[in-house]
């Protein structure tokens, strides 16, 4: 628990320090300071927002017992295997088969699925996914990534707006040369931050997925799966809002080798060799 909490109070800090940067290369020391400012009050929206704005741009709609039927049944089974509350169950209608965890806590968690990924996997399958999202929440690693999420997306907006308006003078401001350099690397840092932390959390969610649902078989099924029909299947949010990306299963990004450069997720071989050393040893 301590250690989540760590992560994620450096991670912000770190974030806050870009919304800083940005800020001191559009205005100077005191664009810094308004900067800072507003990275300090986005946290705290993004705290007890980010999970709705985040279920918002995938346009998720609710479900529940009776309108979710087995799908809601199945979340159910496997939150009480869990020890979890049940979390509020959402779907997305797109065709690229994916899931994700949200919410700042497992009192207030959130899982979602795509149309797309129920129709492809087989029931074992889908349980081992959403077994996955739900150790996602009972790790906390959901209030990581929505933070994370909101605020480098935000860091973009900053970015970009400082590209087009940044203002900043000689004496006052950054030099033009080293604000253009700042504004192109915050983004970057902050999308560089995320992948710091978002491998890691994917290898504890399967460890901790197989561990709820006891199949790390169908897990290691279940992204094989993914993984091959993903890339051929844009997830038109993801693509608007790629800081969402590292949320997912698996990454739903298209770009080919270059994306590569950026992995928010570890390689699925990798991921399916150690669910199947799990299944070996009967965890």
């Amino acid at each position: 628990m301590l250690s989540n909490w760590l992560k994620t109070t450096l991670l912000m800090a770190a974030i806050v320090a870009l919304f800083g940067a940005v800020g001191m290369a559009i205005g100077g020391a005191w664009g810094m300071l308004v900067a800072l400012l507003i990275g300090g009050a986005l946290n705290l929206f993004a705290y007890w927002n980010s999970d709705r704005m985040v279920l918002r741009l995938y346009q998720a709609r609710e479900v529940d017992a009776r309108s979710g039927g087995e799908f809601h049944a199945l979340v159910a089974e496997l939150a009480r295997r869990a020890g979890l509350p049940m979390p509020r169950v959402y779907l997305i209608d797109q065709d690229q088969p994916n899931a994700f965890a949200t919410g700042r806590d497992p009192e207030h968690a959130a899982v979602a699925a795509t149309t797309g990924i129920l129709r492809m996997l087989s029931a074992r399958e889908l349980r081992g996914v959403m077994a996955h999202e739900l150790a996602h929440v009972k790790h906390r690693d959901t209030l990581i990534s929505t933070l994370s999420a909101t605020v480098a997306g935000a860091i973009s907006s900053l970015a970009q707006f400082g590209m087009l308006f940044g203002g900043g003078s000689r004496e006052g401001g950054t030099h033009p040369v080293a604000r253009l350099i700042i504004l192109i690397l915050a983004p970057l840092a902050a999308m560089l931050i995320q992948m710091a932390i978002s491998r890691a959390r994917e290898y504890g969610a399967d460890r901790g997925g197989a561990q709820i649902s006891g199949d790390p078989e169908a897990l290691a099924s279940a992204l094989r799966k993914i993984e091959a029909h993903a890339r051929g299947l844009p997830l038109d949010p993801a693509e608007r809002h790629p800081e969402t990306a590292q949320m997912m299963i698996i990454n739903p990004l298209s770009g080919g080798d270059l994306a590569g450069l950026f992995r928010t997720h570890p390689a699925t071989e990798e991921r399916v060799r150690r669910l199947l050393e799990l299944a070996r040893r009967g965890v």
